[in-house]
């Protein structure tokens, strides 16, 4: 099985999950999460730089035996109050791939890149 996937054990035997399946989930979890402009990529991992997907290039995935851990990168806008928003990103997004994976998810990262200024005010 490649590095990207995730194995996750099931009645009848292993159904395998690729990384960027989670990320895509995780993705529009996060598009769905008020105060959210948009995702924001990750610059120090390579597959972040070469990735077509918008979500792969803002959303890491590390699997190991015992945890899933998802790192975050989002742009908020402005007003909005990061740390509520920050929880109901890490709510929002634990509750969808958990539901789609059945996999569970132990931790989620949010690291906020930036503010995006209101247009409609200028």
């Amino acid at each position: 099985m490649p590095d990207n996937y995730i194995s996750i054990s099931a009645e009848k035997g292993n159904i395998n999950v690729s990384e960027d399946v989670i990320a895509v989930i995780a993705g529009s979890a996060i598009a769905e999460t008020e105060g959210v402009a948009g995702l924001s990529g990750r610059a120090t991992d390579i597959r972040g730089i070469i990735s077509r997907n918008d979500a792969a290039r803002a959303v890491r995935v590390i699997n190991t035996e015992n945890d899933t851990i998802l790192d975050v990168y989002v742009t908020l806008k402005a007003g909005a109050r990061i740390q509520e928003t920050a929880m109901a990103l890490q709510q929002n997004v634990k509750t969808a791939v958990q539901s789609m994976t059945g996999k569970p998810v132990t931790r989620i990262n949010v690291h906020v890149d930036g503010i995006v200024a209101d247009e409609n005010k200028a």
